[in-house]
């Protein structure tokens, strides 16, 4: 089979296409024919060397789609010719940046026929990680008003889509570029998070539904070193603010006064750390099924174009997320 590899760290160059023996099903494990696998920024780290993957030479990729062509010994709950997606391999296992990849099977779920395998293969990691920031850590609950910065990314458009499931008011930030895209995934309000009076715009929309909160209860935040001051300002009494992540690992506030002074919560997180993947996995994929939750593809790769993907993912602007499809 084809699988992308890279035998030593470093930049995009170092990823290439090796003809590699077909992989067989460990115990518990399953054998995927890959359609589709996200590309992902943590997909770079370990080719770079910042997180250090568990052998070389290694293949990259933790999100995956695809059809069962093999069950290893101790699986029950899969066989040949099921569809199925998932995310979590490429870290103790060789990723899905190839025709096939073996999964143990607590990392992949049954995939509806209704689901594209492309818009599957992309979901993993955005939408358990939205998931679980919302739903598991902040208990999102209707009606109550929700901040998500970076609407346009690939966890920020998928978490658009969970709050507005769940009934929230939905209030983001973006790219005026973007916004009628994100007004019709179910953002309620959009602002373009470069305007100087931010903060009293988020404001602005907690407060435009009568009855409601001056502030936001729950904040999705991937800019802490950016926004962990400004969430203080624009949050209710009580809310809770989930990071995800951050470009500078300096994060501080300048006066955290105004975080106790509401009793914020702070909750930061990894979706590696998720106890069960499979909860969040099987809760989307019905929210795909039905028509509640589209991820966006912005652009499709070939296998020998991975190299310009991961450059992509990192440096390019735009909406969704980028899919290799073997």
């Amino acid at each position: 089979m084809r699988a992308v590899r890279f035998h030593d760290h470093g930049g995009p160059d170092v990823l290439r296409v090796d003809e590699v023996d077909r992989p067989e099903p460990a115990n518990e494990e399953v054998l995927v024919e890959v359609h589709a696998a996200g590309v992902n920024p943590v997909d770079t780290y370990f080719r770079e060397g910042s997180y250090e993957p568990f052998t070389l030479p290694m293949t990259p990729g933790i999100d995956f789609a695809g059809e069962v062509v093999a069950v290893g010994e101790g699986v029950e709950e899969f066989e040949d010719g099921d569809r199925v997606y998932g995310t979590g391999v490429g870290r103790s296992h060789q990723g899905s940046y190839a025709e096939y990849a073996t999964v143990p099977v607590e990392y992949l779920v049954g995939l509806p026929d209704g689901v594209d395998a492309t818009e599957a293969g992309a979901a993993g990691v955005v939408a358990a990680t939205a998931w679980r920031a919302l739903v598991d850590h902040a208990g999102l609950e209707p009606g109550e008003t929700c901040l998500i910065h970076g609407g346009s990314g690939g966890v920020g458009h998928v978490a658009i889509q969970v709050a507005a499931a769940a009934g929230a008011h939905v209030v983001t930030t973006a790219s005026p570029d973007y916004h009628d895209r994100l007004a019709d995934l179910g953002a309620d309000v959009v602002l373009d998070y470069s305007r100087e009076d931010l903060a009293d715009a988020v404001r602005g929309a907690a407060t435009d539904r009568a009855g409601a909160t001056e502030g936001v209860d729950v904040i999705l935040d991937h800019r802490l070193d950016d926004y962990l001051q400004f969430d203080a300002e624009v949050a209710a009494t009580g809310a809770r603010v989930v990071g995800i992540g951050e470009n500078d690992p300096q994060v501080g506030f300048e006066h955290d006064g105004v975080a106790r002074s509401k009793d914020v919560s702070y909750q930061f997180m990894s979706m590696f750390n998720t106890p069960d993947l499979r909860v969040a996995l099987r809760r989307l994929a019905y929210l795909m099924d039905g028509g509640e939750l589209t991820v966006d593809v912005a652009r499709e790769y070939d296998l020998d174009e991975a190299d310009e993907a991961q450059r992509a993912v990192l440096e390019d602007s735009f909406f969704g997320k980028l899919v290799l499809v073997p």
